[in-house]
């Protein structure tokens, strides 16, 4: 089945040779998660974890003006049983895992509102690029729950543990321009740049020798879980992973021949 297809809750298009674009469609909820869109997350994202395909990089973003992601529909949420909650999350957590276990490099362009699972999936993204308008929180413990779509690890991994404590307990909402300063964002945009800014991005990354660019994200992901030696090792088994393909010698050959290298993902 394509990943181009017809989505009720998301635009997926293809903006540029390689590179996929995945828009959260539900502007009327300020594009809050709802079921539908968890399942749809997870039928695009699942896949990629072991087949890649022709994908070189991908974009996450929202439609409109306002917002990313609000996060959790609670419209939708109100009236669930205990099992129906359990049975929902579930497929939110296994759409976040499967973004954050993808081997294509996955970049968040932040155009709005990204709170609670809205701030949860721009963390589960490979890095943030986001609009200076843009607005972030952590809101769970607010309403009797708490971060559950990877906000409790990929949050104090990104800006250190105590912030990232401060923020959650408290509820706080931060400005774009923390999230810079404190090291959550890469980097921001006027709101008319975002999204130019963003492509251009994807495509250098897209330029790059796939297999390479996937093995050097899977050694860093991986590694900064391990202590440096273990780290050091799995680096080398990736770099090894790289001598043997076609894409290696084409990108020795065309560096001697003074040209730009074309690279097959073989």
């Amino acid at each position: 089945m394509s990943i181009i297809e017809k989505y009720e809750t998301l635009i997926v298009s293809e903006p540029a040779e390689h590179v996929l674009m995945v828009e959260l469609d539900r502007p009327q909820t300020r594009n809050a998660l709802n079921t539908q869109m968890g399942i749809e997350l997870r039928s695009i994202f699942a896949p990629l974890v072991f087949t890649p395909g022709a994908l070189r990089c991908i974009i996450i973003t929202g439609t409109g003006d306002k917002a990313f992601c609000s996060g959790g529909d609670l419209k939708q949420r109100k009236g669930m049983t205990d099992h129906e909650w359990r049975l929902q999350h579930a497929i939110f957590e296994e759409a976040f895992y499967a973004i954050m276990d993808c081997p294509v490099p996955v970049i968040a362009a932040v155009n709005g509102v990204a709170y609670a699972g809205g701030c949860e999936l721009a963390l589960a993204c490979d890095f943030i690029y986001a609009c200076k308008q843009a607005r972030f929180a952590l809101t769970e413990v607010s309403i009797g729950i708490m971060p559950g779509g990877g906000g409790t690890q990929n949050l104090p991994r990104a800006i250190g543990e105590r912030k990232a404590k401060e923020l959650i307990l408290m509820a706080k909402p931060f400005s774009a321009q923390e999230a810079l300063e404190w090291g959550m964002v890469n980097r921001l945009f006027e709101f008319a740049d975002l999204m130019p800014g963003v492509l251009e991005g994807a495509q250098r990354i897209a330029g790059n020798a796939p297999i390479s660019v996937r093995q050097a994200k899977k050694s860093i992901h991986h590694g900064m879980q391990a202590d440096l030696k273990t780290g050091l090792h799995f680096e080398v088994q990736a770099y090894d992973r790289l001598i043997t393909t076609e894409d290696r010698h084409e990108g020795i050959l065309a560096f001697n021949e003074k040209r730009k290298p074309t690279f097959k993902g073989q």
